[in-house]
């Protein structure tokens, strides 16, 4: 993998869901590329710097990546207070994250040093979204890191979140890759041998990898349920998937 030394970073603005401006954090390698995109989906508890770095990291990889705030429309403020209010409301809604995730999508295949091949990567809510943005948008690759909430019953589904990811499967167009904690309660152990079972039932490829020692979040190096052998292996396990299905 090569590694660039130098890259640009910045806030852009695009048009999302219904055309609304909203901003996201665009970091890529200086160069003419073309490079391969990257779509980071953000945790449920807000747009923290955290993703911001996630974006970096990929860029010194020689990827371009883009991680929308999903919270823009709540903000400004603190990304923890506004994350706090966005959870509170029910979270993002399904349609709007996925009108969002359009958007960047056709920024990233816009630009003149693209590719065109995308793929995304989303954590906790955020891996969740990436299940059903694999199912609902023309992507390339996608990641779940411990997506909760992608097999559901009827009395986890509400107006923000009226399906169950899982239910949408037939549908997935594109390479799926999930990393899971043994310890994390939601995904549970029993969720993802669901998931798998059913990804098998419509012949998709796929690949879950579950860490012992491990709960939710181990990829999350600014909290306490980072693990770091587990994140180290997982980012490994990450630019082998995106280095396969998007070259």
């Amino acid at each position: 993998m090569a590694i660039h030394e130098t890259m640009l970073a910045e806030t852009v603005l695009f048009p999302g869901h219904q055309r609304d401006q909203i901003s996201g954090y665009l970091a890529r390698p200086m160069g003419p590329g073309p490079y391969p995109g990257v779509i980071v989906i953000h945790a449920a508890p807000g747009f923290v710097d955290h993703f911001k770095e996630v974006a970096r990291k990929f860029a010194a990889a020689g990827y371009v990546a883009i991680a929308p705030n999903l919270h823009h429309r709540e903000g400004p403020g603190d990304p923890d207070d506004v994350g706090s209010a966005v959870r509170a409301a029910g979270g993002v809604p399904d349609d709007r994250f996925l009108g969002d995730t359009r958007g960047a999508l056709d920024l990233l295949r816009s630009l003149p040093y693209s590719s065109g091949k995308v793929g995304v990567i989303g954590y906790c809510s955020g891996g969740r979204q990436s299940y059903l943005a694999a199912c609902s948008l023309p992507l390339d690759a996608a990641v779940d890191c411990y997506g909760g909430g992608v097999v559901a019953g009827p009395e986890d589904l509400s107006s923000t979140e009226p399906q169950a990811p899982i239910d949408l499967t037939n549908d997935l167009g594109c390479p799926l890759l999930g990393l899971f904690g043994a310890d994390d309660g939601r995904p549970s152990l029993e969720d993802n041998r669901e998931t798998e079972r059913v990804l098998e039932s419509h012949g998709k490829t796929f690949e879950f990898h579950t860490y012992d020692g491990a709960g939710h979040a181990f990829f999350a190096d600014y909290r306490p349920s980072y693990r770091q052998e587990a994140a180290i292996d997982g980012w490994q396990r990450v630019f082998g998937w995106f280095g396969k299905y998007l070259s």
